[in-house]
């Protein structure tokens, strides 16, 4: 007996838009196996190499999770007609390539919060005292004070830290530990949101200039950006050739090396420059940027433009 389903409205978001949609046609696909898969596959016109080894990795990362990568190659989005000469061995490749740069990036964002959630701490504690992230009149936006007070509540009780431990074996009140020992397992994103919504904006102007940016409007952009694209990462979601919904925002001039060209603000290409603007300011070895040019060597088959990158983009000062 095929299943029932209650009628229900859909909430689709797609970019600033919410769009409602009542589904018309019932979705009767069954699942199919992997030789079904490969047979259908080659039906729509890929080719393999090594039909064996295609089989061994459909078992371990699944059909619409490759998907994502052979999408481009198709010349019938409709139909899923592949171009000539598409090479199920080529998705398998970028698929590697999305995975090593997730990690390159995750890396450096990681070093990223660490020195944000530190320069936070320190300057602000230095301000405003030990508790100063429970002081709702320290804050612009009453409503997102409480949602990151309740999502520190949350991580707080979700740890397991030794420090957090001890604090509360012997600390009862406040009921909340200092910042430096709160924040250190505050979530990036409510770390952002704490950051963002202090009413104190020379505060975050002295952060954000510790950071190489000159005022924090930029500094706020940037890591509302890379939020985004952390929770993607994490999510283990195709990074190249995705348009992002948060744009950062891009001065013209920074005190440091950075570009004069930009051909898509949705796309990776400008986020990998925060993340390098960022790195130099934190790590001045210039690991990352060495890092993701060997990468870009290895991966010769990438199409860096679907990521964002302009022709000469290596020629920046930036990139140099």
């Amino acid at each position: 007996m095929q299943q029932q389903f209650p009628p229900r409205l859909f909430t689709m978001r797609t970019r600033a838009e919410l769009i409602f949609y009542t589904p018309m046609v019932t979705y009767t696909k069954q699942p199919i196996s992997i030789a079904d898969q490969m047979a259908m596959l080659k039906s729509r016109g890929l080719l393999f190499d090594d039909e064996h080894a295609a089989i061994e990795c459909l078992k371990i990362i699944s059909y619409f999770r490759l998907a994502n990568y052979w999408k481009p190659m198709e010349n019938d989005k409709v139909n899923h007609i592949f171009k000539p000469k598409s090479k199920f061995e080529n998705v398998v490749i970028l698929y590697n390539f999305d995975k090593e740069l997730r990690s390159l990036i995750f890396s450096a964002i990681q070093c990223i919060e660490i020195a944000l959630r530190t320069k936070v701490i320190q300057i602000v504690s230095s301000n405003y005292g030990a508790f100063w992230f429970t002081d709702e009149s320290l804050f612009s936006n009453t409503t997102i004070f409480s949602k990151c007070i309740t999502n520190i509540e949350d991580e707080l009780k979700r740890s397991k830290e030794d420090f957090l431990v001890e604090h509360f074996a012997k600390y009862d009140n406040p009921p909340y530990p200092p910042a430096w020992k709160t924040l250190e397992v505050a979530s990036f994103g409510t770390l952002s949101k704490l950051y963002c919504n202090l009413s104190d904006n020379n505060i975050k102007k002295q952060i954000a200039r510790e950071l190489g940016l000159p005022q924090h409007l930029y500094l706020e952009s940037w890591i509302k950006s890379l939020s985004v694209l952390r929770n993607c990462i994490a999510h283990h979601a195709r990074i190249w050739n995705r348009k992002y919904p948060w744009k950062p925002q891009l001065p013209k001039k920074l005190q440091n090396p950075w570009i004069h060209e930009i051909v898509s603000q949705e796309k990776l290409y400008v986020q990998l420059c925060c993340v390098s603007y960022l790195m130099d300011a934190i790590h001045p070895n210039k690991e990352f940027k060495q890092k993701l040019k060997a990468l870009l060597v290895d991966y010769s088959i990438v199409d860096v433009a679907a990521m964002g990158f302009p022709k000469s983009w290596y020629n920046e000062p930036l990139w140099k």
